[in-house]
């Protein structure tokens, strides 16, 4: 089996149809390592190592042959390969930026918790100094102490990727120093915030998620489903300000307190100018117990 051979075999079998040049690189250094696949050996490949000048090769002659084809937004840093469906933009976007997750509005819709359909693709990611830690783990799990060589040759790192559209997909990046809890999805390349962590954002960061009325909306109509969830999450990892504005939510207004929505009434400051909408002015109409500032109109939620 020749080089090329083993790299269509290793990418048809791969779940997904879009593949960087950072994991091209690494696929192909192994192959030169090992000089095998599957069992069987790869002939010709007499060097111990591949080069810049090797995985350059490799990829034209795959475009050549239509087994890649240079992503349209991705010039020069990923690729499709034949084998499959066109991908979704969240999918291109979680391979891309492998520590990003879709979230606010785009995961409400995906748990379906909206029937408002995003403009907008949302993605969560790490800020950029936290990414190149990231990317400096992920690139010693990947090559181990093969890491310096592979580096040397001029092989392709794992970089950070700019990018505001995908296809027709426009894109908004969301980047905090803490990421909050995301799950994988199933057969898919996909990772979106957690239940309890798409309730918190929409505390946190309201107009990414409908604004506030939208989100006291579904927390009206979906909080007492995933209760649980949705307090472990703000009592974990919220600030005192998202734990005031849940508390006020979960008991005051739909009457779901618990023992630990009390316990968040130490976080309640008397004489402050918290406001249950952040994106409004502060009104003096506020929850005496809660000392939030209610400063929306929240009759049709009564």
């Amino acid at each position: 089996m020749n080089l090329l051979k083993a790299i269509a075999l290793l990418l048809a079998k791969q779940p997904r149809t879009l593949v960087t040049r950072y994991t091209l690189g690494v696929e192909i250094y192994r192959l030169y390592k090992e000089k095998i696949y599957e069992g069987q050996i790869l002939e010709g490949l007499k060097k111990n190592q591949a080069s810049k000048s090797d995985l350059l090769r490799v990829i034209n002659h795959l475009e050549a042959s239509g087994i890649l084809q240079e992503h349209e937004n991705f010039r020069g840093k990923a690729y499709r390969y034949m084998s499959g469906k066109v991908e979704h933009a969240e999918e291109d976007a979680c391979i891309i930026d492998p520590f990003c997750y879709v979230s606010h509005l785009s995961a409400m819709s995906y748990h379906g918790l909206t029937n408002r359909l995003p403009t907008h693709l949302v993605l969560s990611s790490p800020d950029p100094k936290n990414w190149s830690i990231l990317a400096g783990k992920q690139m010693s799990k990947d090559l181990g102490s093969h890491l310096p060589e592979y580096e040397s040759e001029g092989l392709p790192l794992l970089t950070n990727t700019k990018f505001s559209k995908i296809g027709r997909t426009n894109i908004q990046r969301v980047h905090s120093l803490r990421l909050g809890a995301f799950k994988s999805v199933k057969n898919r390349s996909v990772r979106v915030s957690t239940i309890g962590r798409t309730f918190l954002d929409m505390l946190q960061r309201p107009q990414l998620c409908g604004g506030m009325r939208h989100v006291i909306e579904v927390f009206k109509e979906h909080a007492g489903t995933y209760l649980m969830p949705i307090v472990y999450e703000v009592d974990q990892y919220g600030g005192a300000i998202d734990k005031v504005r849940a508390g006020y939510l979960i008991d005051e207004l739909l009457g779901m307190g618990n023992e630990t929505t009390e316990s968040w009434l130490q976080f309640a400051s008397r004489g402050g100018s918290r406001k249950l909408d952040p994106s409004e002015e502060y009104f003096p109409k506020w929850s005496e117990k809660w000392c939030l500032s209610l400063n929306m109109d929240l009759a049709e939620f009564l």
